[in-house]
This record gives structure tokens, C-alpha cells and sequence, in this order.
């Protein structure tokens, strides 16, 4: 979805519905790898049925990752691509479906924004190219040393589009992959793998979508199946939520911003390609062992769980006093849909609605007075109620001045701070250089020596090349004696804006700039909104019925503002029937630049490069990105002429004949394929049409495949048992005793008007609640115990009786360097504290996977002589804390849980005040547990959070209630 924010917008406003995964990692023993047995349960604490993969949001990261090296070849590619999804099955442990699907030929709505992509990739690497030469001319110049210029070929990541031999390879790669795992891997012997690869008509999503529509309208479907789809864009939240099953979540990587990345000149980790001053390399590792390699950590893996997703909008979305029952389902349709109005990847999001200001809660909170006055809902199953969508628009409309004026003055603002932050850090800025080695400046009383310098020379030559690279390429002195670059001034350059939309008259110029037309032509304003319009219909069908039409398209760079929705009941009827898809090689000379003609036929290539060609307009060496109010081109406008079909396939006609056989079959449209293993079900099932040379469709029987239905039919070059496989990979070896046939599976096939209903199934099961009363309601004391990962019933991480006797042993340990001695204290009125870290606490945890998935540390509170706890957050440590140094003979001792998605930090118990009283305290994520010694009538008291961040003690029925002053605050 072409909304970058989303997701970060999202996890910040509903935390509750990220969850960290648990990944079991497979061991060594004697030098041979032991892998992970994926039968097991799983660790996550709960069984998926079905896991589908978005392979395009696999491939990029493998074959061009951007925090490791690169893959040298292709083989390597395909090995790395094997690796991720094994790293994800064994995570998720999927029981009865694996679909992996690859993006085939896209809509024409799609294949614009792919247009744009792809010109961007190329022009961006040719000027990193002429960037490079540039740099690396004027760091040689300067005496600085750089590596050899390695001749080696620069991978274009246009070859990941459906057509190109990588694909195709790619494909062929995938059939050996699952017939190996499916012969070896016990945990895939009873999954049903269906592969759909780039032959497949429909991006990879849509496709897996389109599957879980057909099963789910048939009558063998489960309703309860658990589904799992990886992939990291935003829009697959909506597809998820357009499902209306109530078990569905997503996995993707967990993003981790400022990762370090490699200088693209001299490879170093620490500064960017355009700062290098060719600094010699340091050494990797005492014997350099570590050479080529790159830091960085392995990638983590956090679940989206859209039940509690939908827990949050149905708090969120409910309606009173309706003149209608309320139906959360249509409640939850209108929330996907307004969501589009933001951005997506086949409209440009409207001027006025931004998502980082709040654009969808003000959506929200309109929405729900046009529902309380048009007394219906704005779509159902996946069609659109116009007069109400307007109602929407022109109430937005009406705050787009305001809208506009405030996003200037917070912009100002932002720039004001950051102006002053840089003028606090320049002033708190120490010593421009600090030598290193023996000329390094030593802390009085050091008693270790300096580093010796073994090669003067080289040290001379590194203070040398630092001093360079503090003072910058040109610039004057300023007091510290440090070169000021010349372009280092307090305020950058700031992008020309000719709109002003801040300014009167907003509307004139942005209509005048960006379409070049007066906004007094209301025909064309018309037209725009008119297209929009379309597009709205078009993306809500996509998303619940399927590609409405293969051709359409929105054919303007921008959008219209909110106010021009007037009178489009009447603007759209419905799209053209049976329009078709581009075939491959089509879509490549709709979606390339002509630098990545290479991957074409040689007559097909000219067409993007020869003046004689009648489509070279379609193909422009160098366009405009119009940043259109953003800072970064990224998020600018790419300014494309747009693919007139009819002439390419015109221009096309003519070099059709010189395709080979090979490109033919490349040029054609494929079918999905499905594999099982000897131990399926449905094995003996296919067998037998192989056997038997059965040539039609054949209904799969639902009892033998998890109540899957669909056609099968024979695949032209199956995988069959007991054959041979060949490995397409030389690193790979065949598979000699292979256990799985393949065979071709399409979808079940319905009437062409047939509406797939957006509703929850007969049957079906909701989860069990997981958001707390007080997310929602102020002031509700009702008892809730916070759930930290999908079963609400597991234990909380403990230390035993062991675990107490080795952390009371350490502080008694630690007694003697207190200030006052082992049992003395520092004074009547002084403070005292001591910390200990969650690390140190969980040290006797029964597994290694309790910190990481959060689990409550259940811990104890000895000898607390106050009345009052203050817990504060303390940022963690590089090392296990120990415990600090004590003065008293009182020991205070806590932890607690880390909720998801914070990181582990040290919890802190403070005591205010001095008195002889002993109490046991339970710290379990929220919850006291409290017991007196002095006074056992009180029985165990339970404490709950606050409105005020406190915790409230109250005893149970039947015990004398807790004193007033026996309150703990939670600071947090």
C-alpha cells in the first residue's frame, strides 16, 4: 500500500496487536547441523493452518539485502531464497496449507506505479555509477587510499517483473525446493504446497486473496482455520481485514531504522558514500579473519494479529443510537475503504489528508455522522454507496484551508526545533579529532599502558586522513579551528513550492502547476474527479471481489482536492467486461526503461531505443520527479508519459514473429501448481490421474485435502515419485528418492456475477479478548492480567526457590562493599536503593526464548521497609546488571515483564522511608500480589493500575481491607 506511514502509524496507536515471534534456532553437534523438527508444537503457543507468502516481498531482501553483502550469483540468490522461507516455515509451522505466490502480470492500474519504480531504479543506479567515479577521482587526488575498482556487474532488480529469464529460473528453482523438502523435511510431509509463480496472472497478494475468497464460499471451508501471510506492505492489513475471518495474522520483518549500511566506495561501515575520504580499512579481527564480512544482526520477525486489530475498531467504529443495528462487519469494510483515501498503489492520495496528521481519525469521526444521517453504510461487499462517500468528501472539504494553514505553521515549528537542536549540538561539540594509540590523551592514575603503535607511518597517515575528513573539502576556519563546508549553514535549501497551499488562491495555482489548466475549467476538474471516482470503485472491488478490470487506470500524476467531489452519484456505472491481461514480455515494454532492454528480445529491445521507433516517446532518457511538498525525491512524483496500450501493441505487431520457441513460452500465461508428499491424503488421488492419463479437470474430493476444493489437471513436465529430480543449482545435489508429484490446481470457478459476501462464516469462533477494559474506559477498576502473546493462559517466566537462594547469595556477596556494612544502615532519613537488571533476574529462566517473547518476570520484593514503591524505566545495560552495592540490611529486589515491543529495561525500587515492617511482594506485569508478615487476617492482596498510575491494593472478599497509605506508583 502507498502509504509509508501506515504501518508505523498503526503499531503506535493499536500496540496491543504486535507480537514478537518466537523462533526455535536448529543446532550443531560434532561440526553436523541438527535442524529444527517443525512436527513439534510451536513455540509461539499456537498452530497455524495455512501460511501464504508474498514471494516478491522475499525476493528483493535475498537477491539485493541492504545491510549484508550481496550474493555473487544467481545460484547464491536462489539459496538465500531457500533460507528465508525455511526460516519462516520453521517459525510459523504451517499444518496444512503453503502457498507461495510471485508477482505475475499486474493490472494496468498496477503496472503505472511499477512504471515508476522501475525508471527510478534505473536512473538512481546510473547516477550512483557517475557519483562513484566522481568521489573516488577526488579522494585519489587528495592522497587517500581506496580498493580496487571492481569490474564486476551491477545487479538490476528490474529482472524481479514477470517475462525475464530470472523469473522464469527462478520458478524452476522453487519446483526442486519443494520436492526436497516435501522428500526430506518431516514437517512438510502433510502440508499441501501450491506454488503459483510469475506466469500466473495477478500480483502475489491479490492472488493469495482471490484462493481464501473461493474456499471460503465453499461449503467444506473450516471457518476457524488459522491463517498466517508474510509480507511487509501495509496494504496486506486491509486484505487481511477484508477476509472477515476471525483468525488472521501477518508476519513480517521487524523494522529496525539506522541500520548501518556499507560505504558504496571503500566498503568501511561508519559514514556515507558521499562523506568518504578514503581512510585505510581497519582490521577485521586480530588476523583480519573477519575481512569482506559486514555487521549487523540477523533479522527478527513480528506477528500483526488482526483479531486484536479488530478488538481496537470495534471499540473504535461502534455507533449508538443508530436508526439501525449496528453491524461491526460493514463497519469494518467503510474503515478499509476510507483508509484508500490516504494513499494506495493505484490512486495518488488527496492533498488534504496526510496520515501522519491524523487523516484517519478524522475520516473516523466524520464517517460516523454521515452513518447517523444517511442511516446506512458507506460500502458492502466491495461496492460503493457514492452519495455517501460524498457526504465524506465535502465534509473534509470544508477543513482544507484550516488543514493546509496548520501543516505549514507544525512544518515551521519542526524546522525551528531542528534548527535549535543543531545549534545545542554544534555548541556541546567536543575535539574535531582525538588521536588514537600512544598519542592518545591518557585519565590521570591509568595504570595499563597505551596501545603500542606498530606502524608509524600508517598512524600518521589515519590522524592525517580524520583531520581531513573534520575539516570537509572546502570551507573556512571557524574558532575551534575546524573548516566550515561551505554548504553547512543553519537552514538547507528548501525545496520550490509554486502551490502555497497555506496561501489564498491555493486552488488556482495547484490545478494551473500541476495540470496546467485554469481551476475555472470545471469540464476538466470534472474529468479528474470523475477518474478518481473510478478508481475508488475499482480499488474497493480489487480488494474484495477480485480484478474488476485489467485495463483501467487512473491517468493523472495527482489527485483532485476533497471539495471538488460534487454530484458523482451518477459519475460511474461499471467497468468493462471481459478485458484481459498484458502477457509478459507486453508488460516489460509497458514497465522497463530502456537501460533494462537487455532483459527483451533484440528487435522488441530497439523499439525502446531506436529514433525511428514509433513508441520511443514511451521511453525518456531523463524526467522530472516533482517533489510536490515532500523533501526527498523518493517521495516525489515521477513524471512519466503514460503507456498508450493501443500503440504498443501496434508497435508490437511487427517484431511478434521473431520471438524463439523459449521466448513464446516465456510470453505465455501459466497455471498454479500444487505438490504433496507420499504421506497426503490426496496422494494416491493424483497418482492416479498420472496413471490413468486423465487429460480434464478433475474435482479435488474436500475430504482428502483439509476441504480444499478445485480443478486438477496434468502438469506438461511433473514432478512424479520415485524419479529423479535434477537440481537446478550446481551447489545442490539431485534428489534421488524423491517423495512428492506435482500437478496442475486452479481455483473453483464461479458465475461471472457472483458476489463473494464480506461477512463473518456460520460457525465461526471469535478469539478470545485480549485488550484490557481500561484501554478504552477511564476509571474501570475491573481485574485484567496483560496477555503478551497468543495464548491467553500461559505462565509467567519465575524464578524458583533455587533462583531466590543464588540472587540472595549474590547480594549478601556484595554486602561488605555497601557504605554502611553488612547490617548497618547510612542514617535514619538517608535514601537508599538497589537495581538489578530483568537479565540478571530471568537468569534461571527455563528457556532461553522466556525474555524474548516478553514473557512476565515473577519475581519477589524482600524486607521492603516503606510504605511506598516507586517503580521507574532505566535504560538497559550492555551486560547483565549486577546487583549495586548496598548499605543497609535491607535487599530490594524487582522486575518485571517487558510488554511487547519494548525493550528489555532495569526496573528500580526506591524506599522513601524507614520502618520495621517485612513484607512479600509479587511484581507479575501490572499485578501486586502482597502479604503482610505482621498482620496474616489481610490474607494476599491484589493491586491494580490506575487512571493515576498507581496501583491500587484491595483485599479479597471476606479480609480486612488494606490501609489507605498502601499505594505503589507505576511510573510509566
Amino acid at each position: 500500500m502507498g502509504v509509508p506511514a501506515f504501518f508505523r502509524w498503526l503499531s503506535r496507536k493499536y500496540a496491543s496487536i504486535v507480537v514478537h515471534c518466537v523462533e526455535e534456532k536448529g543446532k550443531e553437534c560434532n561440526g553436523v547441523c541438527i535442524p529444527v523438527d517443525t512436527t513439534k508444537p510451536n513455540p509461539n503457543e499456537v498452530e497455524f493452518d495455512n501460511l501464504y507468502l508474498d514471494m516478491n516481498g522475499i525476493i528483493h531482501p535475498c537477491t539485493h539485502p541492504e545491510d549484508k553483502a550481496a550474493p555473487k550469483n544467481e545460484d547464491e540468490m536462489m539459496v538465500a531464497i531457500f533460507e528465508y522461507i525455511d526460516r519462516l516455515f520453521n517459525i510459523v509451522r504451517p499444518r496444512r496449507v503453503l502457498y507461495m505466490a510471485i508477482d505475475g502480470v499486474a493490472p494496468r492500474a498496477k503496472m503505472n506505479q511499477q512504471r515508476s519504480r522501475r525508471f527510478r531504479a534505473s536512473k538512481e543506479g546510473a547516477e550512483l555509477v557517475e557519483e562513484k567515479t566522481r568521489i573516488r577521482e577526488e579522494v585519489i587526488g587528495k592522497g587517500g587510499y581506496l580498493p580496487p575498482d571492481e569490474i564486476k556487474e551491477r545487479f538490476d532488480s528490474n529482472c524481479i517483473t514477470p517475462g525475464t529469464e530470472f523469473m522464469d529460473n527462478l520458478a524452476q528453482c522453487l519446483r526442486y525446493y519443494v520436492a526436497e523438502r516435501i522428500s526430506n523435511d518431516p514437517g512438510w510431509k502433510n502440508v499441501t504446497v501450491i506454488l503459483s509463480d510469475a506466469s500466473v496472472p495477478g500480483e502475489g497478494e491479490h492472488k493469495i486473496m482471490d484462493y481464501i475468497r473461493r474456499q471460503r464460499a465453499q461449503p467444506n471451508h473450516d471457518p476457524n482455520t488459522h491463517h498466517c501471510l508474510c509480507g511487509a506492505d501495509a496494504d496486506l492489513i486491509m486484505l487481511g481485514l477484508a477476509t472477515h475471518e476471525p483468525n488472521f495474522t501477518i508476519i513480517r520483518e521487524e523494522f529496525k531504522p539506522n541500520k548501518p549500511r556499507p560505504c558504496a566506495l571503500c566498503n568501511q561501515v561508519g559514514h556515507e558514500l558521499k562523506e568518504c575520504q578514503g581512510v585505510a580499512r581497519e582490521k577485521q579481527g586480530e588476523h583480519d579473519e573477519f575481512a569482506g564480512s559486514m555487521p549487523g544482526s540477523e533479522q527478527e520477525f513480528i506477528f500483526i494479529r488482526l483479531c486484536v486489530l479488530r478488538e481496537y475498531l470495534a471499540r473504535e467504529l461502534t455507533m449508538a443510537s443508530l436508526p439501525f443495528p449496528f453491524d461491526f462487519e460493514r463497519s469494518i469494510d467503510d474503515w478499509v475503504f476510507m483508509c484508500f483515501f490516504v494513499g494506495n498503489d493505484f490512486l495518488p492520495h488527496l492533498p488534504s489528508l496526510e496520515i501522519r496528521e491524523g487523516a484517519i481519525d478524522r475520516l473516523v469521526t466524520i464517517y460516523k455522522d454521515v452513518v447517523h444521517k444517511t442511516g446506512g453504510y458507506v460500502t458492502h461487499n466491495g461496492y460503493v454507496d457514492l452519495e455517501r462517500v460524498e457526504l465524506i468528501m465535502q465534509a473534509v472539504g470544508v477543513a482544507e484551508d484550516n488543514i493546509f494553514k496548520k501543516r505549514k505553521e507544525d512544518d515551521e515549528g519542526f524546522k525551528r526545533r531542528m534548527k535549535e537542536k543543531k545549534k545545542r549540538m554544534k555548541n556541546e561539540r567536543g575535539p574535531a579529532h582525538m588521536t588514537s594509540g600512544q598519542f592518545a590523551p591518557q585519565a590521570l592514575g591509568r595504570r595499563d599502558k597505551p596501545d603500542a603503535v606498530n606502524n608509524a607511518r600508517h598512524q600518521a597517515f589515519d590522524m592525517r586522513m580524520q583531520s581531513n575528513k573534520s575539516a570537509g573539502p572546502s570551507g573556512s576556519t571557524d574558532g575551534r579551528g575546524v573548516k566550515r563546508k561551505s554548504n553547512d549553514s543553519d537552514s538547507e535549501p528548501e525545496p520550490e513550492d509554486d502551490v502555497r497551499l497555506w496561501e489564498d488562491g491555493w486552488r488556482q495555482r495547484y490545478y494551473k502547476t500541476k495540470f496546467d489548466v485554469e481551476a475555472t475549467d470545471d469540464d476538466f476538474r470534472q474529468k479528474v474527479v470523475r477518474s478518481y471516482v473510478e478508481g475508488l470503485c475499482w480499488v474497493l472491488r480489487y480488494y474484495y471481489q477480485g480484478c474488476a478490470s485489467w485495463k483501467w487506470y487512473f491517468p493523472f500524476h495527482y489527485a483532485p482536492f476533497a471539495s471538488d467531489f460534487k454530484d458523482i452519484k451518477g459519475m460511474f456505472d461499471d467497468f468493462e467486461k471481459d478485458t484481459k491481461p498484458f502477457k509478459p514480455l507486453e508488460q516489460l515494454m509497458g514497465v522497463f526503461p530502456a537501460a533494462s532492454g537487455n532483459f527483451l528480445p533484440p528487435t522488441w529491445r530497439s523499439l525502446m531505443s531506436s529514433p525511428d521507433s514509433s513508441i520511443i516517446d514511451f521511453y525518456p532518457d531523463d524526467f522530472a520527479i516533482d517533489l510536490n511538498g515532500k523533501k526527498y525525491a523518493w517521495q516525489g512524483v515521477a513524471l512519466l508519459p503514460f503507456v498508450d496500450e493501443r500503440r504498443l501493441w501496434a508497435a508490437l505487431a511487427d517484431v511478434y514473429p521473431d520471438l524463439t520457441t523459449e521466448e513464446q513460452r516465456r510470453n505465455s500465461l501459466g497455471s498454479d501448481l500444487m505438490f504433496v508428499g507420499k504421506a497426503h491424503p490426496l496422494f494416491d488421488f493424483i497418482h492416479e490421474l498420472y496413471r490413468t492419463e486423465s487429460n480434464e479437470d478433475t474435482e479435488i474430493p474436500a475430504e482428502l485435502c483439509h476441504g480444499i476444493q478445485g480443478l486438477l489437471n496434468l502438469d506438461g513436465k511433473p514432478i512424479l515419485p520415485d524419479q529423479p529430480v535434477t537440481s537446478p543449482i550446481p551447489t545442490l545435489r539431485d534428489i534421488a528418492h524423491n517423495s512428492a508429484i506435482g500437478v496442475k490446481f486452479r481455483d473453483p470457478a464461479f458465475e461471472k456475477d457472483f458476489v463473494f459476501k464480506a461477512v463473518l462464516l456460520s460457525g465461526a469462533k471469535m478469539p478470545n479478548a485480549v485488550l484490557k477494559p481500561g484501554d478504552w474506559e477511564k476509571g474501570n477498576r475491573q481485574p485484567w492480567r496483560p496477555q503478551t502473546g497468543f495464548n491467553q493462559h500461559r505462565q509467567p517466566a519465575h524464578l524458583d526457590q533455587s533462583g531466590f537462594r543464588a540472587l540472595g547469595h549474590s547480594m549478601n556477596r556484595n554486602q561488605h562493599g555497601g557504605r554502611g556494612g553488612g547490617g548497618g544502615g547510612g542514617g535514619e532519613e538517608e535514601e537508599e536503593e538497589e537495581v538489578v537488571s530483568i537479565a540478571t533476574l530471568l537468569h534461571q529462566t527455563p528457556t532461553k526464548e522466556t525474555t524474548e517473547v516478553n514473557k512476565v518476570a515473577d519475581t519477589s520484593l524482600s524486607n521492603i521497609p516503606g510504605r511506598t514503591a516507586y517503580w521507574e524505566r532505566l535504560r538497559p545495560t550492555s551486560s547483565p546488571s549486577t546487583l549495586g552495592s548496598s548499605s543497609s540490611s535491607s535487599r530490594m529486589v524487582a522486575a518485571a515483564g517487558v510488554t511487547a515491543g519494548i525493550e528489555p529495561r532495569r526496573l528500580r525500587a526506591r524506599r522513601t522511608s524507614r520502618t520495621s515492617r517485612t513484607s512479600r511482594t509479587r511484581a507479575a506485569g501490572g499485578r501486586l500480589l502482597l502479604s503482610s508478615r505482621e498482620d496474616t487476617s489481610r490474607g494476599s492482596m491484589t493491586g491494580e493500575r490506575t487512571g493515576d498510575n498507581t496501583i491500587r491494593a484491595t483485599a479479597p472478599e471476606g479480609s480486612r481491607p488494606p490501609p489507605p497509605s498502601r499505594r505503589y506508583d507505576w511510573n510509566n
